[in-house]
């Protein structure tokens, strides 16, 4: 795994730049909601706080004064977190909970998080899809944008109203953590049930842990919000790697997973 990890790039040399990585730990400190995603910080996190907790759990540079080049991420940090993120995944399982399962990257991830989906459902679990077809409103940099909340293989998404074929593949690209509030909303005024564990990327799991939920997930050196969320308790485990590389790269790390939490079929 070690060696599909550095080779696929979803680990060591990885494509988020160092630029494009400070430039989000910027916007954090200035408690931008771009960035925050849902999270509510409650410690003191300036640049130099948020470089080196990124060191920390992720692997890049911890000097503030390197400012340029290709981010990095230690493969090992992704290995021992992969593992933690498998042990939820397992115990989930086990005491067959419901769960709760949500992308801002369905062209990327939507395959991880589906085979993780059909193996809790066959272990017991209830995959909750609250919310379908639900609006929820987005600012975007290109504005304020409705989009409508589907479900794919029983994992949540948004799409444009304007994209045909519910069910289908495609969805949009999103950090908000709107989403998973009118998710969380409506699962709850239905009178439940709510899920033990949240499982994504992005607003679905800051937002999730935000509001007390169990919540794990991916995040790339770019996103320090899920770090942050791990790191004052709100998130349970961060698995840092690429978030963006071809889908099919990370199938190895769904048979890992899987191989991990004693989901195999």
């Amino acid at each position: 795994m070690r060696a599909h990890l550095v080779a696929a790039r979803l680990a060591g040399v990885v494509a988020t730049s160092r630029e494009v990585s400070l430039r989000s730990y910027r916007l954090f400190a200035a408690r931008d909601p771009r960035v925050l995603i849902g999270l509510d910080p409650r410690g003191e996190w300036g640049v130099r706080e948020l470089v080196a907790l990124m060191a920390e759990r992720c692997g890049v540079s911890g000097d503030p004064r390197s400012t340029e080049g290709q981010d990095v991420i230690d493969p090992e940090l992704t290995l021992a977190a992969l593992d933690a993120f498998a042990e939820r995944v397992g115990a989930a399982a086990r005491g067959r909970i419901p769960v709760l399962l949500g992308t801002g990257h369905p062209h990327r991830l939507l395959g991880f998080y589906a085979a993780l989906a059909d193996a809790l459902s066959a272990a017991g679990c209830a995959v909750l899809t609250p919310a379908h077809g639900h609006c929820v409103d987005i600012t975007t940099r290109f504005g304020l944008r409705t989009y409508n909340l589907d479900y794919v293989r029983g994992v949540a998404l948004v799409r444009e109203p304007a994209v045909p074929g519910s069910g289908c593949a495609t969805g949009a690209h999103t950090h908000s953590p709107l989403p998973v509030r009118t998710v969380l909303a409506a699962a709850a005024e239905a009178g439940g049930p709510l899920p033990g564990l949240v499982i994504g990327d992005h607003g679905w799991v800051c937002g999730a842990g935000q509001l007390g939920f169990e919540a794990i997930g991916l995040a790339d050196t770019d996103d320090p919000a899920l770090f942050v969320g791990e790191a004052e308790g709100v998130v349970s485990v961060a698995v840092p790697l690429d978030d963006a590389v071809r889908s099919d790269y990370y199938r190895p790390l769904t048979r890992y997973v899987l191989n991990r939490a004693c989901l195999s079929q």
